[in-house]
């Protein structure tokens, strides 16, 4: 190779490099923030080709994705002092660039940690304003709500938007969820007794009033029956007597003839009188009665 011939690739080489440092390459999942000496110039920069200042400019990129990052057995004290073991996680992303390079110098993992002790203040700050039993009652979404605002406000001064934060399990500590689930059963228990109290009381009361009611119906029919026999024996008395007075004869034997029935309707009824006794009038002769 001639010495003209290796000047040429020199050359070539040499503008290939430049090339090469004068251009840089954003993808669609990164965030670009371009600076010189350390000072931020530009943090504008959308997925595709773009030019710098070769060899003074540098290009530091992040994730522009949503991270997420769980924490599990982090303990939290209610303000009755109890303990409990909180499983949580968080899901943020970059917001700013320029602001996140110059609060977390672009490190992922610093920013990770800043976050989670934003939110994990916020999230013992809820549950010691908070009893165990109110915790456990509560909509989680209750407990984190609030707190949820106010890391999204102070994340935000990271450069970071705060997209989510859920907590995905409450537990206690073996010895106090012991406790307290002994202390919940005789507090359920206790209630049982009660309610089972109340019912007992009311259905005395309802058996008492339903009796009451019984007796008031049945001397209320009974009185009304009465009343009513009354009535009917008093037509009929007076029936009675008009048909006496009409048809005495005729009344004198129809009652002459009950008795007859009455006296020999049934088989084996012996009767010892006079044949000459007036119970035999109109069998011994009716025509001599009329």
């Amino acid at each position: 190779m001639s010495k003209h011939a290796g000047t040429v690739l020199l050359i070539l080489a040499a503008v290939l490099v430049v090339l090469f440092s004068s251009t840089f390459i954003v993808k669609q999942t990164e965030v670009a923030v371009r600076t010189q000496f350390g000072e931020i110039k530009d943090s504008t920069y959308g997925p595709g080709l773009h030019f710098k200042v070769p060899f003074i400019d540098r290009i530091t990129k992040f994730e522009k994705r949503v991270i997420t990052r769980a924490y599990q057995g982090e303990t939290f004290l209610t303000n009755e002092n109890r303990g409990l073991i909180v499983d949580y996680y968080i899901k943020w992303q970059v917001d700013d660039a320029a602001q996140y390079l110059r609060t977390t110098s672009g490190i992922e993992d610093n920013a990770t940690q800043r976050i989670a002790d934003i939110v994990k203040d916020g999230i013992k700050n809820a549950v010691a304003q908070r009893t165990l039993s109110q915790i456990v009652s509560a909509e989680r979404a209750a407990v984190t709500g609030d707190m949820f605002e106010r890391a999204r406000g102070t994340v935000s001064e990271l450069g970071i938007r705060l997209v989510d934060v859920r907590v995905q399990r409450i537990d206690l500590p073996e010895d106090v969820a012991a406790r307290v689930f002994e202390s919940m059963k005789q507090s359920f228990e206790r209630l049982a007794r009660q309610l089972r109290g109340e019912g007992e009381k009311e259905s005395l009361r309802i058996k008492a009033e339903a009796d009451r009611r019984r007796t008031e119906i049945l001397a209320e029919a009974q009185r009304d029956s009465l009343e009513i026999r009354g009535k009917a024996d008093a037509v009929a008395s007076e029936t009675y007597a008009k048909a006496y007075e009409k048809y005495p004869e005729f009344y004198g034997f129809y009652r002459s003839l009950q008795a007859y029935r009455n006296a020999l309707g049934k088989d084996g009824d012996l009767l010892v009188i006079s044949p000459d006794s007036e119970f035999f009038r109109y069998l011994q002769n009716p025509g001599k009665s009329r």
